[in-house]
């Protein structure tokens, strides 16, 4: 039997209005004994992925652990991206054992979650998997998550893609809620932020505009 293509966007892809993201733990006390990923490059990235979900309007959830007791305040990259907005603190360690952003998450009503935070073995296989027995699509921003080695957060990440959870990238992450640089209403948001936060390819950006006055599309 012929299969017949068709210019759709596949299923399986995220679109602003159809996740909840959820960043967790980007605490100082966290970030100090993270070894998978470089702090610079953890921060950066969850700068990306928080800007990028801010921009889009997709409904976030920002989470904390003992916040004044203990862990400390969420980054700044982060909080910047949400002016104003509550951190939901909590004492477990699995996000999705508390009853408050359970809520939250209830009274959003999306039937993807996306995760990002500290540390991938605990805060994100945590939710990660009980999302999963819940019925919902999960997805990981594996490079908006750390932990305490190499190991750990590889072994995280093998665990819940076993389990069902699909990972992504930050700028994949961005990429992916634009989508189509024909959809003007978001070009310019969404090169300023590969610009500001996407490394190399923010660089090539500002490098073709400025040279050659070009853009995407």
């Amino acid at each position: 039997m012929s299969i017949t293509a068709t210019p759709t966007p596949g299923a399986k892809l995220l679109t602003p209005k159809d996740h909840t993201l959820v960043m967790i733990d980007f605490q100082s006390q966290m970030a100090f004994a993270t070894h998978s990923i470089d702090a610079v490059t953890l921060r950066n990235n969850a700068g990306l992925v928080a800007s990028a979900a801010a921009g889009f309007g997709v409904s976030t959830i920002l989470t904390t652990v003992a916040e004044k007791s203990f862990s400390g305040p969420m980054f700044d990259e982060i909080k910047a991206a949400f002016p104003g907005q509550a951190m939901l603190d909590r004492t477990s360690m699995n996000t999705w054992e508390d009853a408050a952003v359970i809520k939250k998450i209830n009274e959003i009503g999306k039937p993807r979650i996306v995760l990002s935070g500290l540390w991938t073995g605990v805060c994100i296989v945590g939710p990660a998997l009980s999302a999963i027995d819940q019925g919902f699509e999960v997805y990981v921003i594996a490079d908006a998550c750390g932990d305490v080695s190499a190991e750990a957060h590889e072994r995280a990440m093998q665990r819940m893609v076993q389990a069902g959870a699909q990972p992504m990238t930050s700028l994949q992450y961005l990429l992916e809620l634009q989508r189509d640089w024909a959809r003007t209403d978001t070009y310019d948001m969404t090169t300023g932020i590969a610009r500001k936060l996407g490394g190399a390819y923010g660089l090539g950006i500002t490098y073709a505009k400025t040279m050659f006055n070009a853009h995407e599309g």
